[in-house]
C-alpha cells in the first residue's frame, strides 16, 4: 500500500511539472564556440541550471528583475522565451520595462484595449509613442506580445521633465542601503566610464541623483505592480548591490526579489550582483567613446 501511495504521489509531482520549450538559439554573432555559451549558473552555489530548472525558481519568486544588454537581440529573444514559459508556470501579475515612461502609459492601456478586443494598432511603434532611442527591431516582438496579454503592460521609468527636474533640483534619497558611500562611489564611476570621461566633475551629483532616482522609481512601480511582476531593465539597474533590489531594500520589500542578469560570454557576474546569470552570445565591440568625441 505505501508502495502504491509513494507512486501515486510521484505521478502527481510529475503531472505537475511543465516541460519547458528549447531556448532560443543564438542570433549575435560572436562567442558562437565559447564554453560558457547557453550556460545558466546559480550564483550563490555555482551550480549550472537547466533552463527548466532556472524557470522553476524564478516561477516562485513575487518579483522577478531581468538585467539586458539593450543592443544585444539574444537578451530580448530570452526575454520573450522566458514570458512564455513563466505563464505556462503560473499566470504573469504584470510586465514593467524601463524602456516605457509613465507619460506613455495611457498611449499603452489604449492599444492593451484595442488589442484584447481584437483591434490591435495597426503601427504599434506610433500607437506607443515609441522612443527611437530604443530599438524597435530588436523590442518590437517583445512589446507586442505583451501587449496581447491579459496582464497590464507598465512604464518603470521617469519622464524627461522629471529627470531634468531632478537634474536642476536634487531630491534627497532616503534609505539605509542605497546611499552608502561604497555604493554611490561606483555608481560616480560608472557614470564617468559610460560618458567617456566627458563630464564635467560639476555634473556628476546631478548625474549620480538621476541614476538613483530612476532605480527609486522602478523599484516603487515594482512594489506597486501586480505579482508576480517582472521588470525588463538594464544589467546596472537590476543590480543587487548597486541597484533596484537596494532600493526595495529600502523600501521595505527586501525578500521575495530574484535577479537574473543576462551576461554576454567572457563577462563576469558576480554572486553579489545577481542570483543567476545567464551567457549569451556576444554583440561585436563598439567604440561608443569615438562616436562621443566626435
Amino acid at each position: 500500500m505505501r508502495f502504491l501511495l509513494l507512486c501515486a504521489f510521484s505521478l502527481l509531482a510529475a503531472c505537475q511539472t511543465h516541460h519547458v520549450t528549447p531556448p532560443p538559439a543564438p542570433i549575435a554573432p560572436q562567442g558562437r564556440d565559447h564554453a560558457d555559451l547557453g550556460v545558466i549558473r546559480e550564483l550563490a552555489t555555482g551550480r549550472r541550471l537547466t533552463p527548466q530548472e532556472l524557470v522553476q525558481r524564478l516561477a516562485v519568486a513575487p518579483r522577478v528583475l531581468v538585467g539586458e544588454q539593450h543592443d544585444n537581440p539574444d537578451h530580448h529573444a530570452l526575454q520573450l522565451w522566458l514570458l512564455r514559459e513563466l505563464a505556462v508556470q503560473r499566470p504573469q501579475g504584470s510586465l514593467l520595462m524601463e524602456m516605457l515612461n509613465p507619460d506613455q502609459q495611457a498611449k499603452v492601456d489604449a492599444a492593451q484595449a484595442a488589442t484584447r478586443a481584437g483591434q490591435p494598432p495597426a503601427d504599434p511603434f506610433k500607437a506607443l509613442a515609441w522612443q527611437a532611442n530604443w530599438d524597435w527591431s530588436v523590442y518590437g516582438a517583445l512589446v507586442s506580445y505583451g501587449l496581447r496579454q491579459p496582464y497590464p503592460l507598465l512604464s518603470a521609468n521617469l519622464d524627461r521633465a522629471q529627470i531634468m527636474q531632478i537634474y536642476k533640483q536634487r531630491p534627497v534619497l532616503e534609505g539605509a542601503t542605497s546611499t552608502t558611500k561604497q555604493v554611490q562611489a561606483t555608481l560616480l564611476e560608472d557614470i564617468r566610464e559610460s560618458h567617456c570621461g566627458l563630464l564635467p566633475e560639476t555634473q556628476m551629483p546631478a548625474m549620480l541623483a538621476v541614476q538613483q532616482q530612476r532605480d527609486r522609481r522602478m523599484a516603487q512601480s515594482l512594489m506597486a505592480a501586480p505579482t508576480p511582476a517582472l521588470l525588463l531593465a538594464g544589467a546596472f539597474h537590476v543590480r543587487k548591490d548597486l541597484g533596484v533590489p537596494l532600493h526595495l531594500k529600502d523600501l521595505g520589500a527586501g525578500e521575495g526579489n530574484a535577479v537574473l542578469i543576462l551576461a554576454e560570454v567572457g563577462k563576469t557576474v558576480s554572486a553579489e550582483s545577481a542570483d543567476y546569470v545567464w551567457y549569451t552570445a556576444a554583440q561585436p565591440e563598439q567604440d561608443h567613446c569615438a562616436k562621443l568625441r566626435r
